[in-house]
């Protein structure tokens, strides 16, 4: 079988595992679980084939004609190239372990098949992203992404937070997709074709008449897709789907396409100093500003979320000075150790039945309950804080090289000052990730007070997929040495003056935050034991309601983890309360954006109503008087007629005349 083949048969497969378990999800129940785990897992192997045979060296091109338009032709095109072949493979892998992992975590919900057959679809429209040669072909991946996040992230449809979420996240990201097609069609129309060879073609040969705007056009639908600032702000709200879902989406698509994009399509952007210098500010305000948002976080999915942002920030800073090698880098690392975190924190959550932080911190031993997920997730934070020889280190540094050779002239892939913000910002944010890395590890796993509830073993398919992601997580960066050849060449090796400085600094932000746990822990006052931890928010009411009916003793005695156990608020002092929020960023875009069309629809009613209305209602009245007139004159009798028409006659004779006399 040809390697086109095969790639053509890596996203076809979890395509017709999609369907099929749609047609299948009511008649047949016992083929869904096969339906949604075997596709991903033969999809898995045939891309890991796709890239032994690629093996980083010659693109692989194919291409038909899909139909003639007159124009531009649109054409059913393959370019993997070595960035596409690994990237191909991590979708496949995270999407496996997704699948295995939520056979388990949804085993109970009547709803599962509709789920599975929408992450077999979500898998296949990354793969096809990831594959594409075509422009267009491309976008209609990425547009089928937008819509299977919106069915995934409102899976929980019943509860309010689920359905705004939802809304939220595809009303966002198709603010961005607008002006993302408009760029399409721009660069398409100055490369004369929606290839992408023919359009990289293009820019080499200098033939893009508008760089800029092509660029920053572009750049928009990235920022919404990859949850770039300022178009961030649906992907924390996202958490109110399953974890497994936050995984795929945190880890190996939606997020993840946006930064394939810039990488596959770099020179496009290149070829505008502007637009580097534009992506570098997106990608400095992205990795610090959630990084602090991170450490004021008390919900454990929405640290993971911001978290995502701050590393996705990363990724486009070293795209923002050239170096789309370092970028995808820090994608494959980053796709491995986020999915096991939050897969991890599914497990969690499960065992303690609380996402909040604080609760978990009023607890004691559960680490003990769940020993796969404290030792996977540890190996996990450890990647995220950057801490070699964990994967996080090597790409994470890789990042941060690439800036210290364009801020000091070594290289001319970028504007100097692009490599000043993109370097200062991720030292800034090597500090925060290890500090709310150390944070959520302590919280979590080294809480003081109750007995941690015991739900029993967790079922064996998420442990599997823990262990398996904990894999790449430790060893995947050591394999820096063996990937310039799939990454253009650019070496990878540490630098030693950014690996002591973000190592030191990373440290730096652990130690300090442990000091400040010490500290806030000693001055919290003690749970008492048997006692139902509430968070501080929650309802009294409602909390012993749910201690009654899941018969833990002492119901009546709610005790409420009190908020100075937590070392992130002594940390970040008064900025606390505007990072817990975002920094207010949604009730900005309520201000500029939500009132506005508000007020515009109250206008839009008002005239509607009593305007519009009005003339409808006019228009009905005056047929409605001239019939009545006319009904008033018709009585029947002969007298009254004759007369009208003598009358009649009469004026029509004097009207004459005197037309005649002024003639």
């Amino acid at each position: 079988m040809t390697t086109t083949t095969l790639a053509v048969l890596v996203p076809l497969l979890p395509f017709l595992g999609a369907a099929a378990g749609l047609l299948l999800g009511r008649t047949a129940p016992g083929y869904v679980r096969p339906l949604a785990v075997l596709p991903s897992l033969t999809s898995l192997v045939l891309a890991v084939l796709v890239a032994v045979r690629q093996g980083g060296g010659q693109a692989i091109n194919a291409a038909t004609e899909l139909t003639p338009t007159g124009s531009v032709p649109i054409e059913l095109a393959l370019h993997i190239d070595g960035f596409a072949a690994l990237v191909a493979v991590l979708v496949g892998v995270v999407a496996s372990c997704v699948q295995i992992y939520s056979t388990g975590y949804l085993r109970d919900d009547p709803r599962y098949p509709s789920y599975a057959a929408l992450i077999s679809l979500f898998t296949s429209a990354m793969l096809l992203v990831v594959y594409s040669g075509d422009l267009i072909v491309l976008l209609v991946g990425w547009e089928v992404m937008g819509i299977c996040s919106y069915f995934l992230v409102g899976h929980y449809w019943e509860t309010p937070e689920a359905r705004a979420a939802s809304i939220k996240a595809f009303l966002v990201t198709k603010l961005g997709d607008v002006p993302f097609l408009i760029g399409l069609f721009a660069l398409a129309t100055d490369a004369g074709s929606f290839r992408i060879t023919t359009v990289l073609g293009t820019v080499a040969s200098g033939g893009l008449h508008h760089p800029t705007l092509i660029a920053l056009l572009l750049l928009a639908g990235v920022a919404g897709k990859s949850a770039l600032f300022p178009l961030h702000t649906w992907l924390p709200d996202a958490m109110a789907g399953p974890t497994p879902v936050s995984a795929l989406i945190h880890a190996a698509t939606m997020v993840a396409a946006g930064i394939y994009f810039v990488a596959r399509l770099l020179p496009v952007f290149q070829a505008s100093s502007a637009a580097m210098v534009v992506l570098a500010v997106m990608a400095a305000v992205t990795m610090a500003g959630s990084a602090l948002a991170a450490l004021a976080q008390d919900d454990i999915k929405r640290v993971l979320a911001y978290s995502t942002i701050g590393q996705l920030g990363y990724m486009a800073g070293a795209l923002a000075v050239g170096d789309r090698g370092a970028a995808v880098f820090h994608l494959l690392s980053h796709g491995a150790f986020k999915a096991l975190l939050f897969l991890a924190a599914g497990v969690i959550i499960h065992a303690s039945g609380t996402n909040s932080l604080a609760v978990m911190s009023r607890m004691t031993g559960l680490r003990s309950r769940v020993p796969d997920a404290y030792w996977t997730m540890t190996v996990a934070l450890l990647a995220l804080a950057a801490i070699p020889p964990f994967s996080g280190f090597f790409s994470k540094e890789a990042v941060l090289g690439a800036a210290e050779h364009v801020a000091t002239g070594h290289t001319e892939h970028a504007p100097g000052s692009a490599g000043w913000i993109v370097l200062v910002a991720g030292l800034v944010t090597a500090v925060l990730t290890a500090a709310y890395a150390t944070r959520l590890w302590l919280l979590a796993f080294h809480g003081r007070g109750v007995k941690a509830p015991d739900h029993g073993k967790e079922p064996r398919s998420m442990t599997v997929a823990l262990w398996v992601l904990a894999v790449p997580s430790l060893a995947f960066g050591l394999a820096y040495g063996r990937l310039p050849d799939w990454f253009d060449g650019r070496d990878l090796t540490p630098v030693l003056t950014t690996s002591v400085l973000g190592t030191g600094l990373a440290l730096v932000g652990g130690i300090v935050t442990y000091g400040a746990w010490r500290h806030t822990t000693a001055l919290a006052p003690r749970v008492p034991m048997g006692a139902v931890v509430a968070h501080p928010d929650a309802e009294p009411a409602r909390v012993e309601a749910e201690a009654i009916a899941s018969h833990a003793p002492m119901f009546g005695d709610v005790a409420y983890a009190p908020d100075p156990a937590d070392p992130g608020r002594l940390l970040l002092g008064p900025l606390h309360r505007h990072a817990a929020v975002g920094f207010h960023l949604d009730a900005v875009y309520h201000v500029l954006f939500v009132r506005p069309v508000q007020a515009g629809a109250a206008l839009v009613r008002f005239l509607d109503r009593e305007v519009v209305d009005t003339y409808v209602r006019g228009a009905a009245a005056l047929p409605r008087l001239l019939g009545a007139a006319v009904r008033r004159a018709q009585t029947g009798n002969v007298q009254t007629y004759v007369s009208a028409l003598l009358a009649g006659t009469v004026v029509l004779v004097v009207a004459a005349l005197l037309v005649a006399t002024g003639a």
